[in-house]
């Protein structure tokens, strides 16, 4: 685990908390964006649940276990029990990635209609142990969803016509940085800091979405 970075897991939800903020860039639900955190909250709902208000929900949730303020949060109707949780590290710099999945709801990108299907995700957290510029966050992002692109199409998850799904209609993905070590422009799959992230998502995606399959025959 990188030091100062907790990870628990369980049926409410998946909580990743820091003793220091986080430098987090997400497209989270609650305090997406640029932003810094102390924790990342994937929070557990129905299915059939609205989400009317998800900011309320989490905040909820977060006060009631007493995590430290301010917190990222996202919501998922995947089994957060069942999150996978994996590392990587090289040429200094390390990654640690949690990742829940739920594929009841694939779609591919640029292929699919509009939909505004259930939240069941494909929700990725990954933790660099390093100070990246913002622009390498923004190509750590990238890099966290190439490699969910590539396992979805390795276990032959499709949509309805045949086209292989890049993911489903409410992913989301979190790269937190802890603002020490190395600082890296660039976190594309090539620079230490892209492999690392890629490395540590992929060995939790794709025993995530196999589990998933095996349970869903």
């Amino acid at each position: 685990m990188i030091a100062g970075v907790s990870v628990e897991i369980g049926a409410e939800a998946v909580v990743v908390a820091a003793s220091r903020p986080l430098r987090v860039l997400s497209s989270a639900v609650h305090h997406g964006g640029l932003v810094d955190a102390r924790a990342v909250v994937n929070l557990h709902v129905a299915k059939d649940d609205p989400c009317l208000d998800p900011s309320a929900m989490i905040a909820a949730f977060a006060r009631r276990q007493g995590l430290p303020e301010p917190w990222v949060g996202l919501l998922t109707a995947a089994a957060t029990e069942r999150a996978i949780v994996a590392e990587a590290a090289s040429e200094g710099c390390s990654a640690l990635a949690v990742v829940t999945v739920g594929l009841s709801n694939p779609v591919a990108a640029g292929h699919s209609a509009i939909s505004r299907s259930g939240p069941s995700t494909i929700n990725t957290i990954v933790v660099v142990d390093a100070d990246p510029e913002p622009a390498a966050l923004v190509n750590a992002v990238i890099t966290v969803t190439e490699v969910k692109g590539l396992a979805l199409r390795e276990a032959g998850v499709v949509v309805p016509g045949g086209a292989g799904a890049t993911g489903t209609s409410t992913d989301a993905v979190v790269v937190a940085a802890t603002g020490r070590g190395m600082r890296p422009s660039f976190g594309g799959p090539s620079s230490p800091l892209g492999w690392v992230a890629a490395r540590a998502v992929r060995a939790a995606l794709v025993p995530g979405i196999r589990e998933w399959q095996t349970r869903h025959r």
